[in-house]
């Protein structure tokens, strides 16, 4: 899969980069769902650990793909 998506073009600092905006997106999601649903601090809570779990599998990609590069 690494080699594949090293072919495609991705690079180790793409995947830390994605990683990087996924804990943002996160963050930016909570405040979103809290302030614009009206549903509780509950869905809020869902969405930020929902798109929170993004990063650290983008994390995970660049460090296979940067030991790929190697």
């Amino acid at each position: 899969m690494l080699e594949h998506l090293h072919r495609m073009g991705l690079r180790a600092e793409h995947m830390y980069l994605a990683g990087a905006a996924g804990i943002g997106l996160s963050f930016l999601s909570w405040c979103l769902s809290r302030r614009l649903a009206y549903t509780g601090i509950d869905r809020a809570d869902r969405w930020g650990i929902f798109v929170g779990e993004w990063a650290p599998a983008f994390i995970a990609l660049g460090n296979g793909l940067r030991g790929y590069e190697q």
